[in-house]
């Protein structure tokens, strides 16, 4: 029979079976630890066994919380509201640019005319709207045909001058084709070259001595005969397609153009867009 160790209290069954042995620190089972997802729980000689658990992630319904980089409805909001402020603030700035960038363009490239008088109907027709290359000639000279834009040669002077605002907004509107003086730029077409000798004998053109074919024009009762003029070097003779309407270089206003009057070749009829076309040259 087993002996009982000193001090140990006697079974109240009598028995002699030895109590169990009290528990000790390294043979407790270790506490639950939660490793990411997974809890781990061992008792003594048993063998580790993983046990999925349920995580909730920060910002899960229930917990209060939000996850760190997930916007609220009211942060969606926020940021909506600041988007359209931001594009309130730089609206400004991105129409003094649009508008600095349509001045230079009006400036060195193309510029929009506005047509005020019938002198070359029916090619063009009052109130249309032109677009006028003006890089056509740096590079080259105008060809018989062109339907050219350019400078008053003889400007008439006048006593009052304007203030530098109404001068800016002529500049602009001029610009965008909306408004145009009367006596400050004209539209007609080339006909006669440095050096030729141009005469209209009953309605027709004749360069030194020639008859000029003019596909352009339409049948019109101008049979007059005038001239004859030569052009002198480094200028152009030009006249409307109207020619009985037409204040041209067969007239003293004008005269003949110098080069360096000409603004640029007229291309194309922008507006009405039911007159939209190229314009037919020589």
């Amino acid at each position: 029979m087993a002996e009982r160790p000193p001090g140990s209290p006697e079974p109240a069954d009598g028995s002699t079976a030895p109590p169990d042995p009290p528990p000790s620190a390294a043979a407790a089972p270790e506490p639950t630890r939660d490793v990411g997802a997974t809890a781990w729980a061992a008792g003594p000689g048993t063998r580790t066994e993983e046990r999925p658990i349920a995580a909730s992630a920060p910002g899960a319904a229930g917990d209060g919380a939000t996850a760190p980089g997930t916007a609220t409805g009211k942060d969606t909001n926020k940021k909506k509201d600041r988007g359209g402020l931001s594009f309130l603030r730089e609206l400004p700035v991105l129409i003094v640019i649009a508008f600095l960038l349509a001045l230079l363009i009006k400036t060195f490239l193309v510029q929009a005319f506005y047509i005020p008088s019938g002198s070359m109907e029916p090619t063009l027709m009052i109130g249309d709207r032109v677009l006028v290359n003006k890089l056509a000639y740096r590079f080259g000279d105008p060809e018989r045909g062109d339907v050219i834009v350019f400078e008053n040669p003889n400007p008439q002077q006048t006593t009052e001058e304007e203030g530098w605002f109404r001068s800016f907004l002529d500049w602009v509107t001029e610009g965008l084709g909306i408004s145009q003086p009367p006596d400050k730029d004209f539209i007609k077409r080339v006909i006669g070259m440095p050096g030729e000798t141009v005469e209209q004998r009953n309605g027709e053109i004749f360069i030194d001595g020639k008859k000029l074919d003019e596909p352009w024009l339409p049948p019109h009762s101008d049979r007059r005969s005038i001239g004859p003029w030569t052009v002198p070097e480094g200028h152009y003779m030009v006249m409307g397609d109207n020619r009985p309407n037409s204040n041209d270089s067969r007239f003293g206003q004008l005269g003949m153009i110098p080069s360096d009057k000409i603004v640029g070749k007229a291309f194309v009829i922008i507006w009405p867009p039911s007159r939209w076309g190229w314009l037919r040259g020589g």
